[in-house]
């Protein structure tokens, strides 16, 4: 980093689990530095002082008003991140929103709204279109080497509805659920790589277990503008595990232990009622009595994923993976490696930083994010009628770099 050009001074709008798989990356990236931060809960206040001896707050405005801040990282429940967007930019600050968006398109078009007024720059994330496997293999796409995109297929099964939850987080209308938690990672990946501009959603969603009353599970086909086509495919509910698929990294990068299968359904099992479960979830956050960080030099061995992704082109099928891209031409097949990454998320960072510094417009930006968000939607109501949703409000991606 230019030795004259200073760290984005970012505050954090809710200390919870979002907030720490993004730690790593504030922590690990010079060009962020964490300056204040705000929660309603006084332990995570008490923990982020402690690490970063910046200012706490138990309000998203006392964390908006303090002049150090130039840009917040929200990450905040799902159904909160319209209005502390609207308070965000109001004050001046740049802002980072963890997906989803939000859970209404009213509420994306007035965030989009209010940053523009304000003249700061949205972006929205982390998801897993960031991660350097999908940047890459967009980029073969782009070259024309492989021709047209005809075909996606991206399948994702994990154990999502049997971590820790907290009752909000097992309804859909406050946000819960696969589709809001899950699919904007989906849709944004299949999105990036088919160009952006969904035509039609037709989906069916999974409710399938009474003790977790939301969605568990989907499948939805989409059709592209383009005439290109793709299927996303998503269990959680902790059974098959597709990081088998990937060499068991899991989607953090890290390595996975076979043994440590039906983990989440046992914990969850041990139990027994809702308040002891939203208890341990606390308790695992940060600032929580039982919440390990993992040490500033575990810099993880392989890049992030969501699941296994194939991009069927006119000559070659390409699988983006945690270690490099996987080519399958007519006649030939191929890897291209990429290094291990340094610092995690970076891709999230590189985007912040030229926004905030550089005045770059993000390809994560409000109206990439709202038509994500269009999408996830579509699967829903798709789910509800049982018949095809069209979109209106898609739009192709912009800048990589």
């Amino acid at each position: 980093m230019n030795a004259h050009i200073s760290p984005v001074r970012l505050g954090v709008a809710g200390l919870g689990r979002a907030f720490t798989l993004m730690l790593p990356t504030f922590r690990a990236d010079a060009r962020v530095r964490l300056v204040a931060a705000a929660d309603p809960a006084p332990l995570p206040r008490a923990r982020f002082a402690a690490d970063f001896g910046g200012p706490t707050y138990d309000s998203v405005e006392a964390l908006a008003a303090d002049p150090a801040v130039e840009a917040i990282y929200i990450a905040t429940p799902h159904r909160l991140h319209s209005r502390h967007v609207a308070i965000a930019a109001a004050a001046g600050k740049h802002v980072l929103v963890e997906k989803p968006m939000a859970l209404a398109l009213d509420e994306c078009d007035a965030m989009i709204a209010a940053a523009a007024r304000a003249r700061v720059h949205l972006m929205v994330g982390h998801s897993h279109s960031f991660d350097t496997p999908i940047l890459k293999t967009r980029a073969l796409i782009e070259s024309g080497r492989f021709g047209a995109v005809r075909m996606i297929t991206a399948l994702n099964y994990t154990d999502f509805l049997y971590r820790p939850r907290r009752p909000e987080e097992l309804d859909t209308s406050q946000g819960g659920g696969v589709v809001h938690g899950q699919a904007s990672h989906q849709i944004d990946i299949v999105r990036l790589l088919g160009g952006g501009l969904v035509r039609t959603v037709d989906a069916r969603t999974g409710n399938w277990d009474p003790r977790r009353p939301t969605e568990g599970a989907y499948q939805a086909l989409m059709s592209f503008e383009s005439g290109a086509s793709a299927s996303a495919i998503y269990s959680g509910y902790g059974h098959f595990d597709s990081d088998a698929l990937h060499g068991n990294f899991g989607e953090m990068g890290q390595p996975k232990a076979p043994a440590d299968y039906g983990a989440a359904r046992r914990r969850l099992g041990a139990m027994s009622d809702a308040a002891e479960e939203a208890a341990l979830k606390a308790a695992r956050g940060y600032g929580g009595a039982h919440y390990v960080e993992p040490p500033p030099s575990a810099a993880p061995l392989a890049h992030q994923h969501f699941g296994a992704v194939i991009v069927s082109c006119d000559r070659a099928d390409l699988r983006p993976t945690p270690i490099g891209i996987e080519i399958f031409e007519d006649e030939r097949q191929s890897i291209e490696p990429f290094a291990a990454p340094t610092i995690p998320r970076r891709e999230v960072v590189d985007e912040l930083f030229g926004a905030v510094r550089h005045d770059l417009p993000p390809l994560h930006d409000g109206a990439w994010a709202r038509a994500t968000t269009e999408v996830c939607l579509g699967i829903l109501a798709s789910a509800r009628r049982g018949a095809p949703e069209t979109m209106r409000l898609q739009v192709a991606p912009g800048r990589t770099s």
